[in-house]
């Protein structure tokens, strides 16, 4: 398998070169690709950088959209749900569920990998290419493989940690679990060290929002301090991105839905970090390449839609307001949803049109980020002021507002689960309810394990709650089993406790 995925970095890069992966594979055998074919000068390096991406965007959006929604409580069935998709939403997660399988993020690995190996022969082989350029490009790859390893340790829990480059059949070996703890420090060492060389911009504000820049790294830090709760960190990761004056909230001041369509179509001043489709993915009826298009479709594609929004999100995060109906939060209708239908619209655009970009990390995910560090450091107030600054912009009603006890962290109705309830809304359908809900449950041993459990309730089907609350109160249900084909081909991985 890792051969192959080196196969398909050589390919993915040498398309962005013009070149044929058949020319490649007739060349010579995989060790003779790497050693003395391909990276010979600075081109060649570029091409396996953004080889590196576009495999991603290729890939995994999908991938990252469903698992970080479909085990919390904001989607739900619709027409074409598949069957692997229902089990996870109904709590019946097996080994042999394909949604398990974690090669598309270890494939990203290995591609990141391959750079840092590789990239730093280049220097003495092609003058032109320097030090810096090449700091960056080890950079990009470091960051890229803390992401990935963030992705995984989130999902699995234990995990492999590979740090070297699989080029050839003789270099497959097999490799047992690190602890999270392990996982967790690399991701730490490896955002340290990108940080140092990467750029803080590539010249123009499409790139540096489609590139890892800076930015992205110090935001990328602040959501696995958090996760590791580390609130001092998470604090200063953010206050790097604000300080940089670079970014801020996209206006709404007239209270338009415009407002979310500048984001949603991406290189906004507020974008961060996006996956850019660019124009060369225009979309079609059923496109393979932009898989949002088919499974939020409406229109055409309506019949084709696999997820749609629950009673929870239209009835309880976007109410309405009964006093007066034209008052509404600018996030719920035709920017995220709609109320009325369910039918999910953040990433719906017409048949022709250029994809919306994957947003990654955006400046209101930085300011609320940083409401939560403040909030575990005990600065209550400071915190909530950043959620208000956050309705404020998103015009919300009312209905939603609360005012907990600035002192009252993480009590019921406290300011964590306040600022937990507004990245719901601000955040819906990007990709990180289960995150955020998961962070905040387990954090202290899991003393807000009441999240998941009502979580829970709310999702899963009334004949199946009582087994999945039952689930759900074991820690180890958390992280999703091995998937069974890399238990049966490395004799060294052991299956997740829970699915023994």
């Amino acid at each position: 398998m890792l051969k192959k995925i080196f196969y398909n970095l050589i390919c993915v890069s040498s398309l962005l070169m013009a070149s044929s992966c058949d020319s490649w594979l007739a060349l010579s055998p995989q060790d003779g690709i790497v050693q003395s074919r391909f990276w010979q000068n600075k081109e060649q390096v570029e091409s396996a950088v953004g080889g590196t991406y576009a495999s991603l965007i290729d890939g995994l959006p999908e991938k990252m959209f469903i698992l970080g929604e479909i085990r919390a409580d904001m989607i739900t069935t619709s027409f074409r749900i598949t069957n692997n998709e229902l089990d996870i939403i109904n709590s019946n997660i097996l080994p042999t569920n394909p949604l398990t399988d974690w090669r598309d993020f270890y494939r990203i690995i290995n591609y990141s990998n391959t750079v840092i190996a590789f990239a730093p022969s280049v220097l003495d082989k092609d003058k032109t290419y320097t030090e810096v350029a090449l700091k960056g490009h080890v950079a990009e790859a470091k960051a890229m493989r803390a992401w990935m390893y963030f992705y995984l340790v989130r999902l699995f829990g234990e995990v492999p940690l590979k740090l070297s480059a699989t080029s050839s059949d003789d270099e497959i070996v097999p490799l047992p679990k690190n602890t999270k703890e392990e996982v967790l420090a690399q991701i730490v060492k490896d955002l340290e060290e990108a940080e140092k060389d990467i750029p803080t911009t590539y010249g123009n504000r499409e790139k540096d929002h489609s590139r890892i820049t800076k930015y992205m790294i110090n935001a990328l830090q602040a959501d696995v301090y958090l996760w590791m709760e580390k609130p001092t960190e998470a604090l200063a990761a953010t206050n790097k991105v604000i300080n940089s004056a670079k970014f801020g909230l996209v206006s709404n001041q007239e209270r338009s839905l415009a407002w979310f369509n500048t984001i949603k179509a991406g290189n906004s001043n507020e974008g961060i970090f996006e996956l850019a489709y660019g124009s060369d993915y225009t979309i079609r009826f059923i496109n393979a390449t932009y898989p949002f298009y088919a499974i939020f479709g409406s229109g055409a594609s309506s019949g084709f839609r696999r997820y749609q929004a629950t009673t929870y999100v239209t009835e309880t995060l976007f109410t309405e307001d009964i006093i007066d109906p034209t008052n509404f939060d600018t996030r719920a209708d035709e920017a995220s949803l709609s109320t009325a239908t369910g039918v999910i619209t953040k990433y719906n655009r017409l048949s022709g049109d250029t994809p919306f970009n994957f947003i990654v990390y955006r400046y209101a995910d930085v300011l609320l980020m940083k409401a939560e560090a403040l909030a575990l450091l005990n600065r209550g107030q400071e915190a909530l002021d950043i959620v208000s600054q956050i309705r404020k912009r998103a015009w919300a009603i009312p209905q939603t507002e609360k005012s907990p006890d600035a002192t009252n962290i993480d009590g019921t109705g406290g300011v964590l689960e306040y600022i937990l309830e507004e990245r719901a809304r601000e955040f819906a359908f990007e990709g990180k309810r289960w995150f955020d809900m998961l962070r905040n449950a387990k954090r202290s041993n899991y003393k807000r394990i009441d999240l998941l459990i009502e979580l829970t309730a709310r999702s899963v089907p009334s004949e199946r709650q009582q087994s999945a609350i039952a689930k759900i109160k074991d820690p180890n249900s958390h992280y999703l089993p091995i998937y069974q084909y890399e238990i049966q081909t490395n004799t060294l991985l052991v299956q997740n406790p829970f699915y023994k």
